[in-house]
C-alpha cells in the first residue's frame, strides 16, 4: 500500500488496489478532530480527487469506541477564552472540509461504527456511502454544550420532519437503523435489524411536529401513557436555552437552503456561539469539570427573546 504523506500521526492515509484508505488515529479521544487533522484530511482528499490511481475513498476510525466523537471542543474553548482568532479559522477549515466531502468527485464511504457525533458526522454523513451497524450511535449533541448542530447537518435534519427536530434540539443519540430513516446513513452491515427504527413513535411525531420549541415542550409535558415524552422534556430543559432556540430558527431556515448554504450559515453561527459565555460554561460542565450542572445565561427557554435569537444570525 502506498502511503500518502500527512503532517501528524493522527491521520493515516494510503492507497491499495485503487482504494484510498483514511484512518482517524486518535483513539484515546475517540478520534476527536484537531485543526491539524482537519488540515491533513483536506490535503489527502484534495490530492486524491485528481489522482487516477485512486478510484474511491474509505474512512474509518482507529479503536473500538467509534469513528469520531466530534471536534476537539476543549481546545476550541481554550482558544475562545483567550480571544484567539484561531476559533474562526477552525470552523472555516472544518466546514470547507465538509463541503469538499459533500461534493467529492469519487465514491466516498464512511464507516460510522460506534460513536459518530458532531464533527464526526461532518466527515461521514456528507459521503456518498454512509455505513452503519448495530454498534452505531449517531448524534449532534451541541445544544448540550452551548453550541448548535453544525457541519451542515441541519440540511439533513430539516428534511427529516419531526424526528429531525428531535435530534437537532435534544442532541440525543440515535442508532444505525434510525439514522438510515433520517437520511444520515444509507447502508447497514453486520447483524441486527436495519428496519428497527425508533422514529415511528406517535408522541415524537406529535410533539416535535409543533411550531416552536416552547410548543414542543408543552406537548411533551402533557399527559401521555408512556413516560418517554416526559423524560425527553426533562432532557430538553437541561439543554442550553439559547442554543435550542437558535437551533430551531437555523433548522427552519435550512429547509430552503442547499448544503453549501447551510455550511455558510454555520460559519455565521459558530463563531458567535464560541464567543458566547454559554459555550465555555457548557464545555466546562460537560467535559472539563464534568459536574453536568451548567449555569446558562438564560434560566429557561421561556427567557430567550426573539432579539436574542436574531442576534446570532446578525454577524
Amino acid at each position: 500500500m502506498s502511503v500518502f504523506p500527512v503532517s501528524t500521526g493522527d491521520v493515516l492515509a494510503g492507497v491499495e488496489d485503487g482504494v484510498g484508505r483514511i484512518v482517524l488515529n486518535r483513539p484515546r479521544a475517540i478520534n476527536a478532530l484537531s485543526l491539524g487533522m482537519i488540515g491533513d484530511l483536506t490535503t489527502v482528499l484534495e490530492g486524491w480527487a485528481s489522482d487516477d490511481a485512486v478510484e474511491s475513498v474509505v474512512l474509518t476510525g482507529m479503536g473500538e469506541r467509534g469513528l469520531c466523537s466530534g471536534a476537539d471542543v476543549r481546545a476550541l474553548r481554550e482558544l475562545a477564552l483567550a480571544g484567539d482568532p484561531g476559533v474562526y479559522d477552525f470552523f472555516s477549515r472544518e466546514y470547507a472540509l465538509n463541503a469538499l466531502i459533500a461534493g467529492y468527485p469519487k465514491p466516498y464511504e464512511a464507516r460510522m461504527t460506534g460513536i459518530t457525533m458532531g464533527g464526526g458526522m461532518g466527515v461521514s454523513a456528507h459521503g456518498s456511502r454512509r455505513v452503519v451497524d448495530a454498534t452505531s450511535q449517531l448524534a449532534m449533541p451541541e445544544t448540550q454544550i452551548g453550541l448548535f448542530p453544525d457541519v451542515g447537518m441541519l440540511w439533513y435534519l430539516a428534511r427529516a420532519g419531526a424526528a429531525g427536530a428531535y435530534v437537532a434540539l435534544t442532541g440525543l443519540p440515535v442508532d444505525g437503523a434510525t439514522a438510515i430513516s433520517l437520511g444520515l446513513a444509507d447502508t447497514w452491515t453486520g447483524h441486527g435489524d436495519p428496519t428497527d427504527t425508533k422514529v415511528d413513535e406517535e408522541w415524537l411525531t406529535v410533539c416535535f411536529g409543533a411550531d416552536s420549541p416552547l410548543a414542543i415542550l408543552e406537548r411533551l409535558e402533557d399527559d401521555w401513557d408512556s413516560p418517554a415524552p416526559g423524560e425527553v422534556a426533562a432532557v430538553l430543559r437541561t439543554r442550553c436555552p439559547l442554543s435550542v432556540m437558535v437551533t430551531w430558527e437555523a433548522l427552519r431556515r435550512a429547509a430552503a437552503m442547499t448544503v453549501e448554504q447551510v455550511l455558510a450559515q454555520d460559519l455565521v453561527l459558530a463563531p458567535y456561539f464560541a464567543r458566547h459565555p454559554d459555550f465555555a460554561e457548557g464545555v466546562r460542565a460537560q467535559l472539563v469539570d464534568k459536574d453536568r450542572t451548567p449555569t446558562w445565561t438564560h434560566a429557561s427557554l421561556e427567557d430567550v427573546t426573539e432579539a436574542d435569537v436574531q442576534a446570532a444570525f446578525a454577524e
